[in-house]
């Protein structure tokens, strides 16, 4: 059995954990794995989306497999390089062009909270559990994660999260803008990939640079990226996509975008 999946359904890629007796808990060489796999969709033309999921609906994962720490994470130098892997598959997610959505079911704690933030969006079934227990192995969470954590919910609902070690439920984890959708079990996977369908049919260049954009507002927007950013503005109105969405406009029909 192969514990990471790639699937795709027209634009939209979907990877799964698929570890299911273990509730998807994330093996270093999982982890490995995600980031190669995320980069190769990244540059896959034919992908206009991509959603992260566990397999089954217990859990879309119970974070790092703990059982390997021992081994891989025993000390500073053997967790500087675990760190490297995990770092890298949360960069490669973060930093994908094309949106990414976690799709959540069930348990969603440690190494699979900051997975599911390193996405844009974050879909979660009724009954969903989030955490971070760090707090409960002595493990100080990774910077980007919580800052990510912080731009989420805030500096005090982080702290709270982080300091307790607890379950968040996830009618909370709407209240305080941790899941964006909360939708009945049986409705989520169908509302995700509606969603994803919609975005995958708009402009793939539009949709980038509004992603390069926010990401650029997010991390402080220096001259070189408004640069970079006036750049990518002006660079849409040559393209193929800007005189199709115009022709479709005025002839009233949808438009057919091919990211060029």
């Amino acid at each position: 059995m192969t514990d990471l999946l790639v699937q795709q359904d027209g634009a939209i890629a979907t990877v799964v954990f698929n570890r299911p007796k273990l509730r998807n808990a994330i093996s270093l060489a999982m982890w490995r794995e995600l980031a190669r796999i995320t980069e190769g969709l990244a540059k896959d033309e034919s992908i206009r989306a991509v959603v992260y999921r566990g397999a089954g609906t217990v859990a879309f994962a119970a974070g790092a497999d703990i059982s390997e720490f021992q081994d891989n994470r025993k000390d500073s130098a053997s967790a500087l390089e675990y760190n490297k892997h995990t770092d890298a598959a949360y960069t490669a997610i973060r930093t994908c062009p094309k949106p990414t959505v976690a799709m959540i079911h069930g348990f969603c704690m440690g190494g699979a909270m900051a997975i599911a933030m390193a996405c844009d969006l974050r879909f979660a079934a009724e009954g969903a559990k989030f955490g971070i227990p760090a707090a409960r192995l002595n493990i100080i969470y990774p910077v980007d994660a919580v800052t990510q954590l912080v731009a989420l919910v805030g500096p005090a609902y982080a702290k709270d999260i982080l300091y307790s070690a607890r379950a968040v439920e996830a009618a909370e984890a709407l209240r305080i803008g941790f899941v964006q959708r909360l939708l009945p079990e049986d409705d989520l996977e169908r509302a995700t990939y509606e969603y994803l369908r919609t975005v995958a049919d708009n402009a793939p260049m539009s949709v980038r640079g509004t992603k390069a954009l926010i990401q650029s507002i997010l991390e402080g927007l220096t001259e070189e990226r408004r640069a970079h950013l006036r750049k990518l503005s002006l660079e849409v109105f040559d393209s193929e996509d800007f005189k199709e969405g115009t022709r479709a406009f005025l002839e009233k029909r949808p438009p057919r975008f091919q990211g060029r």
